[in-house]
């Protein structure tokens, strides 16, 4: 098989790009591995909001590994900014990998 039936890009919402980007900055101050290439990624956007899957699945759980990481230090409601970014990218990507269900005739 050459090719997938899976939709290889997202276009997500400008603010949860913006909201991310920032996130995402601060991840690669911690040192976060794999958070460097969607820093640039969504920190380069420039009005055009498509990423590809893996690039959004990643940025999701380098997100996810900053929010572990600063739990003990984030008030709670920036904990749940940040979980709700990474949550919101996390679930763009399995959307789109999610086969869309199709009823069989018996």
């Amino acid at each position: 098989m050459t090719s997938s039936s899976f939709p290889r890009s997202i276009t997500l919402p400008a603010s949860v790009c913006e909201q991310a980007a920032d996130y995402l900055e601060h991840a690669v101050h911690k040192a976060i591995d794999g958070a460097a290439a969607p820093w640039r990624a969504f920190r380069g956007a420039d009005g055009d909001h498509t990423f590809a899957v893996p690039l959004v699945e990643q940025a999701a759980g380098c997100l996810l590994v900053l929010a572990a990481e600063s739990a003990q230090s984030l008030r709670p409601s920036a904990l749940r900014a940040l979980c709700g970014v990474a949550l919101h990218l996390r679930d763009a990507a399995e959307a789109v990998r999610r086969p869309a269900y199709t009823p069989s005739a018996w």
